[in-house]
């Protein structure tokens, strides 16, 4: 019986594996090329943004054990004022983690838009906005939105805004001001969420991890308080 060559076999799984890298290098590539060209007619400046939408969603990031927020969840937020300042949308979504009792990323969230003047009839909280795809899907399916401005830093918000048009959402963006000191590793992260956004939104259509009874944006944001 022919023995195996070992020679060849080390040169076919190397093959394999030079196959696979560029395989995974093109579905990150082209997933990324993919949100940022689709997205970026839609991504707008605080001057450019388009009034008339329903809700302005400022998207959740973290908070610390002290309910203090990150610099990069407050700069959303400050972004996220701005605009309904400048009335271009009469209401707020803040949208993020609440998945468990000690940690609750819109409480904070809220209490900071109402510590700058912002009635709290106005502020709506989506508690289970676990990640962007979930934010987006809830704001639609739970808040009845068909037009949003979606709030984060310039990485994020492309994104955000793919996921919300590729749901049937009439969605621009906004970017906040960028306060992350490892900036760079955010961004590389990005790219790989992009990957998983672009599978949900083409392939998987997966739901949220929770829906729940409908909420209507013209009404009272106090009725989701928890």
């Amino acid at each position: 019986m022919r023995q195996p060559n070992g020679l060849n076999t080390k040169w076919g799984l190397a093959l394999f594996a030079m196959g696979l890298s560029f395989a995974c290098a093109a579905i990150l590539l082209l997933s990324n090329i993919a949100i940022i060209g689709e997205s970026a007619p839609y991504v707008m400046t605080a001057q450019t943004a388009p009034t008339g939408t329903q809700a302005i969603l400022i998207l959740g990031a973290f908070v610390r054990p002290n309910g203090s927020l990150s610099p990069a969840l407050r700069e959303r937020l400050d972004k996220g004022f701005e605009l309904y300042d400048k009335k271009v949308a009469p209401k707020i979504i803040v949208t993020g983690d609440h998945g468990t009792e000690t940690y609750n990323e819109v409480q904070a969230m809220k209490d900071y838009l109402m510590g700058k003047g912002m009635p709290e009839s106005d502020i709506f909280m989506d508690h289970a906005g676990f990640d962007t795809y979930d934010s987006l899907y809830r704001a639609r399916d739970v808040f009845g939105a068909k037009s949003l401005i979606a709030v984060s830093q310039d990485f994020h918000v492309p994104r955000a805004v793919y996921i919300g048009r590729a749901l049937g959402m009439d969605v621009y963006g906004v970017a906040s001001d960028i306060a992350y000191p490892w900036w760079m590793r955010v961004v590389m992260r990005e790219w790989l969420a992009r990957v998983k956004a672009f599978a949900q939104v083409e392939f998987l259509h997966p739901k949220p991890k929770f829906l729940g009874p409908a909420i209507d944006l013209n009404g009272d944001g106090r009725v989701t308080q928890d």
